[in-house]
């Protein structure tokens, strides 16, 4: 996959705050998912202090969930450990996995955030605004904002709010269990985000396209004998 060159990474803190708050300006979270027939989990996983990253991506058939194709990658991250700012720490990595894909997927589930961000520009922005493809984040825990738990069946959602806007869902994607946090990144409205989110999960609480990507970040892991265990 082929995609242009947004901006430079070698920035400090301070000038990705700003560049953040740039790029913001740019997202489009209106955009209705009319069509996908193909969707790309992607996850990154590092330790905190380590300067190894593992990134994979894998595309999925919504049609029966099939594996498509898995591309993973191993590199490192200057960028520093910042919460608020973890997109710029692992962008440049899930990036190196998309352009080794060779089917372009429909939309993007992001392990992360989107729109529900302090800036309002969260991992699931940034990928978006990079590749130009419909991307939203669903993320295991809650960054910012506030809610009422959903109901405890899945497929209830609760809206998650911060100072009087509808940022995000908290969505219940299997009963009786934690539920996930789902918000818009680029090219795609939070009614679709959700919608996909519960489409694609397939009797686990983490939808089927990050599901796989986590699983194939943990097996790279487990195959490096290169980084020191912690």
């Amino acid at each position: 996959m082929k995609f242009p060159t947004l901006h430079s990474w070698d920035l400090s803190p301070k000038e990705a705050i700003a560049l953040q708050k740039e790029l913001a300006q740019q997202i489009d979270v209106e955009r209705p998912l009319k069509k996908c027939a193909l969707i790309a989990g992607a996850d990154c996983s590092y330790n905190r202090f380590s300067p190894t990253f593992y990134a994979a991506v894998v595309v999925l058939r919504t049609s029966d969930w099939s594996i498509v194709e898995a591309q993973g990658v191993i590199g490192e991250s200057p960028f520093p450990y910042i919460p608020g700012l973890l997109s710029f720490r692992e962008t440049p990595i899930v990036l190196q996995a998309f352009a080794k894909l060779e089917h372009r997927p429909d939309a993007i589930m992001c392990d992360g955030q989107g729109f529900a961000h302090p800036r309002r520009f969260g991992l699931a922005c940034h990928l978006g605004l990079w590749l130009g493809i419909p991307c939203f984040g669903c993320a295991k825990t809650r960054l910012t904002g506030d809610h009422d738990e959903p109901g405890s069946n899945a497929g209830a959602v609760a809206p998650l709010h911060e100072k009087g806007e509808h940022i995000g869902n908290v969505v219940r994607t299997k009963n009786k269990t934690k539920p996930v946090y789902v918000s818009p990144g680029h090219l795609i409205d939070l009614n679709s985000a959700t919608q996909w989110t519960l489409e694609s999960s397939c009797g686990y609480r983490i939808p089927e396209p990050t599901r796989q990507a986590h699983l194939h970040v943990n097996q790279m892991r487990l195959q490096d004998t290169s980084e020191p265990e912690v």
